[in-house]
């Protein structure tokens, strides 16, 4: 439920419905704006019934939230969030890139690549020390080691970075390496992990699973900001169809539909969307004109020699012609791209 109150609500006023609200139960929450106090309700229906609000003297609205995810939908709040990632900013006008490669290999990997994505003027780093792998057989990531390799080019090369969270316990020593997570496709419906980051306010890439309807990312957002973090960046990555052209159907569809039903940025991963390094620019260059935020991308020094994801990996040359070719589509949308 969304109370808009008038605007002669004194503060004294505010706090009194707030305390109603939270006596019944509810979730309270306080969004004061320049020109209204807009309040929310959150909770069983029939115990917000009881508050009748809309009869109150110094109430101006009471609308109910019909979308079945509420703090993450448009209902509640109208305008584009913006999340930022250390420097790099995503939502409301802002646009950025996130580079690197799959999984940290070693310091020389990750310190080359850094490089790389630094001078091509990306905005943040990626890299997972933590990767869950559809074989046993194959690289599983370093681990802490990965964690610490990825702090220590994070500070050489001055770019915030971003990695996959696995499991609750990897919490902790991620919160302590890196400036934001990952959750994968894999773990987007893992619900005590996405409550476990809802109560950190590190930032949070939420990559939509494979076989994963809009509504079922747009409720794992939920669970996140429920917590208490509303710092979520939603990640449309591509998902399994009968189409076995490419490794996913990377769905452009998603993103202006998630953006007319939420105010989260949206990001999308063309790397994973079509597992095709020759097919990145293209995709990419459709999901800026479908209104994307952001895109996050996946880059070796040398990606005949990446133990993960080799085959969608621009390699330096590549990248730095990928920055370029992006700028002017960016420009189109009348985004800013630092």
């Amino acid at each position: 439920m969304i109370i808009v109150l008038k605007p002669e609500a004194s503060v004294q006023l505010t706090n009194d419905i707030l305390k109603q609200i939270e006596s019944l139960g509810l979730k309270p929450l306080h969004m004061p704006g320049k020109e209204r106090v807009v309040l929310g309700a959150l909770g069983d229906e029939r115990v917000l019934a009881q508050l009748n609000l809309d009869s109150h003297p110094m109430v101006e609205s009471v609308t109910p939230i019909l979308a079945p995810y509420k703090l993450v939908s448009r209902e509640m709040n109208p305008e584009d969030s913006v999340v930022s990632i250390g420097a790099a900013k995503f939502g409301g006008g802002h646009f950025s890139v996130i580079g690197g490669p799959c999984a940290v290999e070693s310091y020389d990997q990750m310190s080359k690549t850094a490089q790389t994505v630094r001078t091509a003027g990306a905005h943040a780093l990626r890299g997972g020390a933590f990767k869950p792998r559809t074989s046993p057989y194959s690289f599983q990531g370093l681990g802490l080691e990965g964690l610490e390799i990825l702090a220590r080019v994070s500070r050489e090369v001055g770019l915030p970075t971003v990695t996959e969270v696995v499991q609750t316990s990897d919490i902790e020593a991620i919160v302590e390496h890196a400036s934001a997570f990952q959750v994968g496709a894999r773990n987007m419906q893992n619900f005590e992990l996405l409550k476990a980051i809802g109560q950190t306010t590190t930032p949070v890439i939420l990559k939509r699973g494979m076989a994963a309807k809009v509504e079922d990312l747009l409720m794992a957002a939920e669970y996140v900001v429920s917590e208490g973090n509303p710092n979520v960046i939603l990640c449309e990555r591509g998902i399994k169809t009968f189409e076995t052209a490419t490794r996913n159907t990377l769905d452009l569809n998603a993103i202006p539909y998630i953006k007319s039903k939420s105010h989260l940025p949206v990001i999308v991963d063309p790397s994973h969307g079509t597992g095709i390094r020759e097919f990145v620019p293209p995709m990419a260059r459709a999901a800026i004109g479908c209104g994307a935020d952001g895109l996050i991308v996946e880059t070796h020094y040398d990606p005949s020699v990446a133990l993960s994801d080799g085959k969608q990996s621009l390699d330096p040359e590549q990248f730095v012609e990928f920055m370029k070719e992006i700028r002017p589509f960016v420009d189109a949308v009348r985004k800013a791209m630092l």
